[in-house]
């Protein structure tokens, strides 16, 4: 390594011991994490490379188990097709985004007796937050429909 490398390796490792003198018990973690985190690293890298070396890159032993042998093409499954999630989704975002938004502005006025703009801004906040919990649950809900009358489906055409 250069010189240079060496001088901000310094710099680092000293910065470090003050975290960890400022900071306490949580700079003592950090740098257990940080240590844990490099060390993974290093052990993926060299389980890596040696899977890489241990490899058969040997064509003619993989080709004649192969058979070289086209697989007879399936029509895409429901879930595998781009579609609409119908008109459950935007219906529960706007529910969840009303109720958030409602419900924010209402505790940050009467519990934390917040301002005027800030209770504005936390029910914005608090209407993006019920609007993307309305998206997942009723994408969730959905796909589960979805899945569950594709696989019915499948059981009666067996």
């Amino acid at each position: 390594m250069r010189l240079a490398t060496y001088a901000w390796l310094t710099v680092v490792v000293g910065l470090a011991c003050a975290a960890v003198g400022w900071l306490g018990l949580a700079g003592w973690l950090a740098v257990a994490v940080i240590a844990a985190s490099v060390a993974m690293h290093v052990a993926g890298n060299a389980i890596g490379t040696n899977l890489r070396e241990a490899t058969d890159r040997s064509l003619e032993r993989t080709q004649s188990q192969a058979g070289n042998q086209p697989l007879p093409a399936r029509p895409p499954a429901h879930l595998e097709r781009r579609t609409s999630l119908g008109r459950l989704v935007p219906v529960s975002v706007c529910i969840g985004g009303t109720c958030g938004g409602l419900a924010g502005t209402a505790a940050l006025l009467r519990l934390a007796s917040a301002s005027a703009a800030g209770a504005v801004l936390g029910g914005i906040s608090s209407a993006i937050l019920g609007g993307l919990f309305g998206f997942l649950a009723a994408s969730f809900v959905e796909i589960v429909r979805t899945s569950i009358g594709e696989a019915i489906a499948a059981e009666r055409h067996r």
